[in-house]
């Protein structure tokens, strides 16, 4: 078993009511009170792993409902939970196994799909500047055909 704790950063977010594992007796918090037992639900290092809680600290008192609504008396200030389990479930570690495997295919497919669309413009970037070349030589052409022609009209003008 783990110590008790008030560290917040670590206690969980996400968690539901569980059952009390066998041979664990329930604990005292530090207002006295019985713990409730809870289990993590958030998909994390602690997914799956009990852990006891104050039944007077069950909401984060940070985030406050709303600023209009009084709290019916003075906030709780006992934060006091405490870890039952200190390995993941079987369960857990299966699920997160098959996550897992789910991923990575997924990840290479999609890896792929950038690769081909890179290549793609690339490819249509290529095109386009051919085309603006094939363009600009077919401009130039007319332009020198086009003096080419104005000095043969003056040249016949002149004479």
């Amino acid at each position: 078993m783990s110590l008790s704790c008030s560290d917040q950063s670590i206690r969980p977010r996400k968690m539901k009511s569980a059952s009390l594992p066998r041979g664990v007796e329930v604990l005292r918090c530090w207002c006295g009170n019985l713990c409730k037992v809870k289990e993590v639900t958030t998909f994390s290092d602690w997914l799956g792993m009990k852990f006891f809680m104050c039944p007077n600290y069950e909401e984060d008192p940070l985030v406050a409902p709303s600023p209009y609504i009084r709290p019916p008396s003075p906030p709780p200030q006992c934060m006091y939970y405490h870890w039952i389990d200190t390995e993941m479930p079987k369960w857990v570690v299966t699920e997160i196994r098959e996550r897992g495997c789910r991923a990575w295919p997924s990840l290479g497919v999609e890896e792929r799909r950038q690769k081909a669309e890179a290549e793609d413009k690339a490819e249509e970037q290529r095109e386009w500047q051919e085309y603006c070349v094939k363009q600009r030589a077919m401009i130039d052409e007319m332009q020198k055909k086009n003096r080419e022609d104005e000095l043969r009209l003056a040249e016949v003008y002149r004479q």
